[in-house]
């Protein structure tokens, strides 16, 4: 932990890992497009709340139209899809596929950002579509391929948006850059009120609950702590690497909260896939380790220095 954007990813990242059982417990009940907008309007009254005990800066116009994608991009269209398409796989298998963001955020920052991708990074998103394929294939059953898809482009949709934060970031603070976003994209989901009225007046309380997990710590707080880590890295591929974690803490999740047991595709396709995002992010895995065996050199050059004196 050298520096501090990682503990802001690894919050993102639980509260994610979170939102993927907790969104297949609440579609018990709720349909995709009601869970879609009660999960960031109670996301939207939560920062809501928080930004009464603090002062934010307004929007600039010049930044009107990247806030409008990055809200429009990364919650309502992303949410949507995210919802849609956990609904039809396992935990698990919806946690491996978005893990896919962190390849499709190096390859875009390439493209936008040129920031070079090296060859064995382009052997690796090969291996990352291998898994997807074996995933989407293996079993054989088309439902679980619809589902798989959805999330990709979900996937892609997150990507887009972090490519979007990382530019909002440079002007603005992190709470500032996810709530705007965070409320234009409640804007754009209120076309499902009133469908949601009624469905939300005789829910179960404990869909209810659902609904305010997904909405405080898997929007509000999970996206704030996002922008923050995006703010503080010096690449926006240094903050995405963390999803791959998502997976592991997801199947945990799932296995103890819903008794989701990893089908064979799920762990076949998703070590292939976990394969390569260590080797598409194995510099920056082993930067740390790389930092402290300096650090000890550095350290022996110096006491060296200090007994010759």
């Amino acid at each position: 932990m050298n520096k501090n954007y990682h503990f802001y990813a690894i919050i993102t990242i639980i509260f994610w890992a979170m939102a993927f059982v907790f969104t297949r417990l609440a579609l018990q009940y709720f349909d995709v497009y009601t869970l879609s907008f009660l999960r960031y309007l109670s996301a939207s009254l939560t920062l809501l709340v928080i930004i009464c005990f603090m002062k934010i800066n307004k929007p600039k116009k010049e930044d009107f139209i990247t806030y409008l994608l990055s809200g429009c991009i990364g919650f309502f269209i992303y949410v949507i899809l995210f919802t849609k398409g956990t609904g039809m796989v396992t935990s698990a298998t919806g946690s491996i596929v978005i893990a896919m963001v962190p390849v499709f955020t190096a390859f875009l920052a390439s493209f936008f950002y040129k920031e070079k991708l090296k060859t064995y990074q382009w052997f690796a998103i090969g291996i990352e579509f291998i898994g997807i394929l074996v995933l989407t294939l293996m079993n054989g059953t088309f439902s679980i391929n619809e589902g798989v898809l959805w999330l990709l482009v979900a996937a892609l949709c997150l990507a887009t948006y972090n490519l979007l934060q990382r530019k909002l970031t440079k002007k603005y603070s992190a709470i500032e850059a996810s709530t705007y976003s965070i409320f234009i994209g409640t804007l754009f989901l209120c076309i499902f009120l009133p469908s949601a009225i009624e469905p939300t007046i005789h829910a179960p309380i404990e869909h209810i609950i659902y609904v305010l997990i997904l909405g405080i710590f898997s929007s509000a707080l999970a996206y704030i702590a996002w922008a923050k880590a995006i703010s503080m890295a010096e690449k926006t591929t240094y903050v995405s690497n963390y999803m791959f974690v998502t997976p592991f803490l997801t199947t945990i999740l799932g296995f103890v909260m819903m008794g989701e047991i990893p089908d064979k595709a799920t762990i076949l396709g998703g070590t292939i896939i976990l394969i390569g995002l260590f080797i598409f992010n194995k510099e920056s895995f082993l930067e740390p380790f790389r930092n402290k065996k300096l650090s000890s050199v550095e350290c022996v050059s110096c006491t060296d220095d200090n007994f010759t004196e």
